[in-house]
């Protein structure tokens, strides 16, 4: 293996892996071995500590089943534990009822402790659930999981979130990290490798681990979902019309027409029901279904923009990469499936 010339730290960071039932393994095995891989792929030079000490740490030693019933020997238990430099709590799986407060009394409370002492506290994906009630996010910005935004919002109202973002760093010493959907813990391991290791090994455990940063945000993974749960029964009859004739000749005025409502008193109530104006809706139904025959079929753009109800492609073009951060041919190319796979 190539040797990193990163001039390493006399001790090695401690780095806490937090391991509790609700964790997803494969969030805590990646970032287990791509905190160590300054050691297993051999980049630390000759004489010199590896850049972390990565334990995996829980409320007890031995083994413990994660969300998906495989269990992973958690190697120190927290009481144990008094000093730390970073605290890495992974991905965990919500239940249908959702993150249930309370449930870890004796983590919060040592996340807390830990922060006093000085140790920066990550999160990934929604890990950050865990970290949130402790109430240092209170006031703060943070990523989550997209998928999981509207219930982290719900029971956190006081953290600022920010779902579309990779990476947020927050706090007066920027002690407070958190990744957003699944593999931007990816993301999270190469930044705090740079932090504390160098650009350098950081550098080179991605190539090593083919990793890449996900330098256009979250936005381009994201799946439009109208607000429908507003209890408006005259806008949900014009969202349930709008979900097959989105792309008909101006849908709004026809929307209005069929509410037998006001054109203002219908705008109103729509945009307080959905939390979009009617037209901004429109579009990103539009950009949701061209998002599909991007990933699915061989029409070209100007064709996709005329299915969608676009007649001025140029725009179409605009529009799509103002709404996804991608331009459509990039969005084709970084989500169409290989085409040996569909043969």
């Amino acid at each position: 293996m190539p040797q990193s010339f990163v001039s390493f730290g006399a001790t090695p960071y401690h780095v806490s892996l937090l391991a509790l039932p609700d964790a997803v393994i494969s969030t805590l095995a990646g970032i287990y071995d791509v905190m160590n891989a300054a050691s297993l792929m051999n980049l630390v030079p000759e004489g010199a500590p590896a850049p972390f000490h990565v334990e995996i740490v829980g409320e007890a030693e031995g083994s413990l089943a994660l969300a998906s019933g495989v269990p992973i020997n958690v190697q120190r238990a927290i009481e144990s534990i008094t000093n730390t430099d970073i605290v890495i709590v992974p991905s965990v799986l919500l239940s249908e009822s959702g993150w249930e407060k309370g449930r870890y009394p004796h983590l919060v409370e040592w996340l807390q402790e830990m922060h006093n002492t000085g140790a920066v506290l990550c999160s990934a994906c929604s890990g950050v659930f865990l970290i949130a009630e402790t109430g240092l996010f209170d006031g703060r910005d943070a990523t989550v999981h997209f998928g999981y935004a509207q219930a982290f919002t719900t029971c956190y109202p006081e953290v600022v979130a920010h779902p579309e973002r990779v990476l947020v760093i927050a706090g007066l010493r920027d002690e407070l990290i958190s990744s957003g959907a699944s593999t931007s813990w990816h993301d999270l391991a190469l930044y705090l490798i740079a932090r504390y290791a160098g650009a350098t090994t950081a550098q080179e455990i991605a190539r090593l681990y083919a990793l890449q940063w996900h330098q256009d945000g979250l936005t381009p993974y994201m799946i439009f979902e109208g607000k429908t749960d507003h209890g408006d029964a005259d806008i949900q009859a014009a969202q349930q019309w709008l979900c097959t004739h989105f792309s008909v000749a101006n849908p709004v005025e026809e929307m209005i027409k069929r509410s037998s409502l006001a054109e203002r008193t219908f705008k109103r109530r729509f945009a307080s029901s959905t939390g979009l104006t009617p037209i901004v809706y429109i579009q990103r139904l539009r950009i949701e279904d061209a998002k599909r025959r991007l990933e699915r079929t061989d029409a070209t753009i100007d064709d996709i923009s005329w299915q969608v109800g676009y007649e001025d492609a140029a725009f179409f073009r605009r529009l799509f990469k103002r709404t996804t951060g991608l331009a459509p041919g990039a969005y084709r190319k970084r989500f169409r499936m290989p085409d040996f796979t569909l043969s």
